[in-house]
């Protein structure tokens, strides 16, 4: 098996749309889909299965294939945050009231 020399590369947007357009006119010319991932991986030096990732979420974002859209995993991320920082948030102030509550109690009874 060949080594990566570009193992853990992160590649720009214009790098991964030139691959999956270049796959999809090497399918278009020879009227199948077979190998020509692997082709233009190879002919760019990209790795296989980063080619055929980018094409298969080409596909999703284009409405060619089902799946969850490069738009609804960025918005998925963010909900998740938002809901991570609202959990941050109301876990202080349930320790904030449990907190200003025992104060209360203590200086009622005084």
């Amino acid at each position: 098996m060949p080594q990566h020399k570009n193992k853990g590369r992160r590649y720009s947007a214009e790098e991964k749309a030139a691959a999956v357009r270049m796959v999809r006119t090497l399918r278009a010319e020879l009227g199948t889909s077979q190998g020509t991932t692997s082709r233009v991986a190879e002919q760019l030096g990209y790795g296989v299965e980063s080619v055929r990732s980018w094409v298969r979420q080409a596909d999703i974002d284009d409405g060619v294939k089902a799946g969850v859209t490069t738009d609804e995993q960025t918005r998925m991320r963010e909900l998740e945050q938002e809901v991570r920082e609202l959990k941050r948030a109301n876990e202080i102030l349930k320790r904030a009231a449990s907190f200003f509550g025992a104060e209360l109690d203590r200086q009622h009874k005084n």
